[in-house]
């Protein structure tokens, strides 16, 4: 809790500042979860993180909660949350699998979620236990269709 408290106060101090436009940056070559996680699968591994659109209206993140290396994580299921300055929200896997790496510049620099979400910014590699599962996820149009109709409707 402690370093909570420290990496809120940071942010405070640090107030970092993130570049507002009008619409999301989705990426093709990625799948996407309704609950705005992205995948980069390459064989047997896949990079998660958040989405353009998540971040957006998550506003700026102040901490990210990260697993352990080798936790296991279950499609649909939180493996972690994103903390920013309007609220703390869970990241759910998009795959299943086991956590290979970690992105341990986000203890020090959570903001990468905000400024890079799809390159610095990325949170969890995982070892996949059914590469298959990538297949049910959203494309990049599907993810970008799925946004517009969620935003419509707030």
């Amino acid at each position: 809790m402690a370093s909570r408290l420290w990496a809120s106060r940071a942010a405070s101090y640090l107030r970092i500042s993130t570049f507002q436009r009008g619409f999301s940056t989705v990426l093709k070559d990625l799948k996407y979860a309704d609950s705005h996680e992205w995948v980069k699968v390459s064989s047997t591994s896949a990079t998660i993180g958040i989405t353009d659109h998540a971040q957006d209206h998550l506003g700026d993140v102040v901490y990210v909660e990260l697993p352990e290396v080798g936790a296991s994580v279950t499609k649909g299921s939180s493996f972690g949350a994103v903390e920013s300055v309007k609220a703390t929200s869970d990241v759910n896997s998009p795959v299943s699998g086991k956590v290979i790496e970690v992105n341990e510049e986000l203890s020090n620099s959570p903001g990468l979620v905000n400024a890079s979400p799809y390159d610095s910014g990325w949170i969890i590699k995982v070892e996949l236990s059914d590469a298959g599962e990538a297949n049910s996820l959203m494309d990049s149009e599907q993810y970008s269709k799925f946004c517009e109709e969620e935003d419509a409707k707030h």
